[in-house]
């Protein structure tokens, strides 16, 4: 990448053109139950590469990661150092005390692995854990914040297995970066600072109000450098004695504590919870896509599904010939998601405790059948989850289970050819808003479908004691027709994830845009009814889509589509302009 471009995205970044920005929400307009608001655009963000690349959400970030792809690292290595420095820089997305699913093609050995650092529930957990006493279910924010919400953290035993599976360079030098930020400080950005505006849970909570707040409530200023002493010392433990230090001794306790003691919902994690708690290896999911081979996440995740039956469904048509963005192609888009949607809420969770029909739920016939439900010019009057024995054997019915757009996605390649894509989330913006130890505790144990408990409903994504939520983070790596990696993207915004990255793919696939263009291109997403969302860009589709059957609104999304391809001429990427990535590499 030439230096003028690592340059201009190393400065101090965005201050100068969206701090001011138009762009920029007031806070009344982000709602406290979707935090994790948009706050604006910029220009598309693009890059080029001979031997390594990183794109990530966050400058400071990128560069700790490319930082030690100079150094000889593995994309493991760079995963590692990416994740930790988001952890201080994007706390409203990612971070240890969170999950993430990741990707790795092994390029010597041939061979793509998948990794589960989901977060998992207390043993003890019960279905009714997000029921008051008269058996309703919570309301969405009482049910986010305190203690009950979250979930063993996952994250650090997935660093963990990353590294002693595809790590080169020691296990503490990948901390580096992150310590000194810790000791020195960064930067409160412009979108940090919006979010930060926006959530008054999160204010009135301590010590994240002592942290990021100014003695008036405001948050502190964009600029303003915060330093992290407790969490440089949580980095120091974890660097020097590995993960053990994190799920054991004197950082598990000081969860277990948080939790217990919380002043909302004081919940039942326990210190055996933490010590029991490990990553997982999962066989990924694989299909077909035109000419290419789109590889996924598995269950627990409905990601890697999600997007390989919108895809299967998407072969039956002529999406290059129907142009890029016309109506009818979106229309194709939103009503495939819609399919795959509905076989998500009825058949994927967990699958240490449930039976998910991976193989069945992505056959080639079974998507034929799927794809001649759709009707080029109008919109299904029902999507219905297909018919495949197991749902008759267990009588699941959909589960609502809403997803917070809270998360955050990094793509890596290394100079030996090796590709990583994460996908890593606390779930809410700013999780369950308990901060211990200088980092931010999750509540992704709201992804469980507790509604439909209170409804007495028989769903797969029920709580149980050890189960681990459904997700629909989507990282994906995606191979040529000779069998050669060629992209690895992904992104954030809860239950859109699987339809941004359909997009990303299509545009990239069919209609033959760069990452960059792709990653930044306008998206249409569905909602429950007949409800459907389009940004600017697309507002020309609106009166076609509304004749189809649409509900249509103009809005923005919060997506964070980051994407390296290979080409001829070496690695290209594109950092979703939304957010405040960057592409970075040499």
């Amino acid at each position: 990448m030439k230096p003028a471009l690592i340059s201009r995205a190393l400065t101090i970044f965005l201050a100068s053109h969206l701090a001011a920005s138009a762009w920029a929400l007031p806070a009344a307009a982000q709602s406290e139950a979707l935090p994790e608001a948009a706050t604006g655009r910029t220009a598309a963000k693009s890059g080029t590469a001979k031997s390594y690349m990183v794109v990530a959400a966050n400058p400071l970030a990128g560069k700790a990661g490319t930082d030690i792809l100079a150094a000889g690292g593995s994309a493991a290595d760079a995963a590692i150092a990416v994740q930790l420095v988001l952890n201080m820089v994007e706390p409203q997305s990612s971070g240890i005390g969170g999950g993430a699913f990741a990707l790795y093609w092994d390029a010597k050995a041939g061979k793509l692995a998948s990794y589960d650092g989901r977060e998992m529930s207390p043993a003890v957990a019960e279905e009714n854990r997000f029921l008051t006493k008269d058996g309703k279910p919570m309301a969405r924010m009482q049910a986010i914040v305190g203690g009950k919400s979250v979930g063993v953290p996952g994250v650090v035993r997935l660093m963990e297995m990353l590294h002693q599976r595809h790590g080169k360079l020691p296990w503490a030098k990948l901390f580096e970066p992150a310590i000194t930020l810790a000791d020195n400080g960064f930067a409160v950005s412009p979108r940090l600072n919006q979010l930060l505006s926006g959530d008054s849970a999160f204010r009135n909570t301590e010590p994240a109000r002592s942290y990021y707040y100014q003695a008036d409530g405001n948050p502190k200023a964009v600029g303003t450098v915060l330093k992290n002493p407790a969490f440089a010392a949580v980095l120091r433990a974890i660097a020097s004695k590995g993960a053990d230090a994190f799920y054991t001794g004197a950082i598990a306790t000081d969860i277990v504590r948080a939790v217990t003691a919380a002043t909302n919902n004081p919940a039942d994690m326990t210190l055996d919870d933490l010590k029991n708690y490990k990553a997982i290896e999962r066989p990924p999911v694989c299909g077909a896509y035109r000419t290419y081979k789109v590889c996924g996440m598995g269950p627990p995740s409905s990601g890697g599904i999600g997007v390989i039956q919108t895809l299967g469904i998407l072969e039956a048509f002529d999406l290059r010939g129907l142009g890029a963005h016309s109506p009818a192609a979106e229309h194709l888009l939103i009503e495939a998601g819609r399919l795959a949607f509905a076989d998500r809420a009825v058949y994927l969770a967990d699958p240490d405790k449930v039976t998910v029909p991976t193989d069945a739920l992505i056959a080639p016939d079974y998507l034929k059948q799927r794809a001649a439900l759709v009707h080029p010019d109008s919109r299904i009057a029902t999507a219905e989850a297909g018919k495949l024995p197991l749902k008759a054997t267990l009588d699941f019915v959909p589960a609502a289970s809403p997803e917070l757009p809270a998360t955050s996605h990094f793509s890596i390649v290394d100079a030996d050819g090796n590709a990583l894509a994460m996908t890593t989330s606390i779930e809410a913006g700013f999780g369950s808003r308990l901060m211990v130890n200088g980092f931010i505790l999750n509540n992704q144990l709201t992804d469980f479908s507790y509604q439909d408990v209170a409804e007495q409903r028989t769903v797969a994504n029920r709580v149980e004691g050890g189960k681990r939520p459904r997700s629909s983070m989507s990282p994906t790596l995606v191979f040529n027709s000779q069998g050669k990696f060629e992209m690895a993207l992904g992104s954030p915004l809860g239950a859109a994830i699987v339809g941004l990255v359909v997009k990303t793919l299509v545009g990239m696939i069919d209609w033959q845009l760069t990452p960059a263009d792709a990653a930044a291109a306008p998206g249409a997403l569905f909602s429950i009814g007949s409800g459907v969302t389009i940004e600017r860009g697309l507002e020309d589709t609106k009166p076609a889509l509304e004749a189809m059957g649409h509900q249509v609104r103009v809005g923005e999304f919060a997506s964070g589509i980051h994407v390296i391809r290979v080409t001829k001429d070496g690695l290209m990427g594109g950092a979703d302009p939304r957010r405040e990535g960057v592409v970075l590499g040499k």
